[in-house]
């Protein structure tokens, strides 16, 4: 692939539009260092350096397509609280719509608060609910995608089992899109995996394959095609994309594509799923092959992972990597 043919993409990227719909989150990042541990109970004690907070879960995906310049309609639920307060705020600061959002007085904004010291983990604080959506509710959100629809060149199903996704909506937004020709794009987790037959791409990470099949995939390309092909009998899917963290990439589509990971110095994994299905659907919108489209996510994925927490792609520095390593 020539530097032309690679700017050429990119400039095809911005003219997509592109449906998010799914868990959206916040994502807050308490920083510090950790010098002594408390008196009161034997635990580490965090002095505080820093905060920052961040688009997460589907919110992220659609960060990242955003990024590269196309148009992304992100759809989802949250509270009406200070977490959708921020949330909005930082959608506004980046630029992007948040009008597709709708408001749940009876649930919290998704929040997933991370303490670190020296870019090492402590813990985590979860404010969240995993109930299904009020139907009502789900009827506006699928009234709101469909007036939409007819504009879009690709759809990203994001689910973080937090409710959005339920099984009759999945089926609705599938139906509508096969009657529009319109690819669907799946991130799945363990609950409701198995509920988007006739998708367009499904992508488990190896660990989310291996337990929906209730059985044990060691991370060899022998062993990852084994368990596309037993997924492949259960979902009825055009393709699949299974990440396989430091193994790179699978593709299965009647036959096996294996994609090595980049040898990019990794910090932090948080949010590369989000950017490979963001980067899978900006492909699949332009037009690309998927083999194409997730050498592409493949790289994504690995300038993000430099560093700490889920952020988007940057797009110079995706096009530079992509300069060098796309032939």
């Amino acid at each position: 692939m020539t530097p032309d043919h690679i700017d050429s993409l990119f400039d095809s990227f911005r003219r997509q539009k592109i449906a998010v719909i799914g868990d959206v989150m916040l994502d807050k990042y308490i920083f510090g260092h950790v010098s002594r541990i408390s008196p009161e109970y034997p635990v580490p004690v965090v002095d505080v350096t820093g905060e920052s907070s961040r688009l997460g879960g589907a919110a992220n995906v659609a960060q990242n397509i955003h990024a590269l310049g196309a148009k992304a309609f992100l759809i989802g639920v949250t509270g009406r609280d200070q977490g959708r307060e921020a949330m909005i705020s930082l959608m506004e600061e980046h630029g992007f719509d948040s009008g597709l959002l709708l408001e749940d007085p009876s649930r919290p904004t998704t929040c997933k608060t991370r303490i670190l010291s020296q870019n090492h983990h402590i813990t985590r604080v979860d404010y969240e609910s995993r109930k299904p959506l009020d139907a009502a509710i789900e009827a506006r959100l699928l009234d709101m995608f469909r007036e939409i629809s007819g504009s879009l060149g690709a759809v990203v199903l994001e689910d973080y089992n937090k409710g959005v996704l339920t099984g009759s909506f999945i089926a609705s937004v599938i139906g509508i899109c096969r009657e529009l020709g319109l690819p669907v794009l799946v991130d799945p987790k363990l609950k409701g995996f198995f509920s988007y037959s006739g998708c367009s791409v499904f992508k488990p990470n190896l660990s989310e394959l291996a337990a929906s099949l209730g059985v044990v995939l060691q991370n060899t390309d022998r062993e990852v095609e084994e368990g596309c092909l037993l997924l492949s009998e259960r979902l009825q899917a055009d393709s699949f994309v299974v990440t396989r963290s430091e193994k790179g990439m699978t593709i299965y589509d009647g036959s096996f594509t294996h994609i090595p990971a980049t040898s990019l110095e990794v910090a932090d994994v948080s949010g590369a799923g989000d950017t490979v299905i963001g980067m899978l659907a900006l492909g699949t919108a332009a037009g690309l092959d998927l083999v194409t489209s997730t050498r592409i996510a493949n790289l994504a994925a690995g300038t993000v992972c430099q560093e700490v927490g889920a952020v988007p792609v940057r797009p110079g520095r995706l096009l530079s990597v992509c300069r060098n390593h796309l032939r």
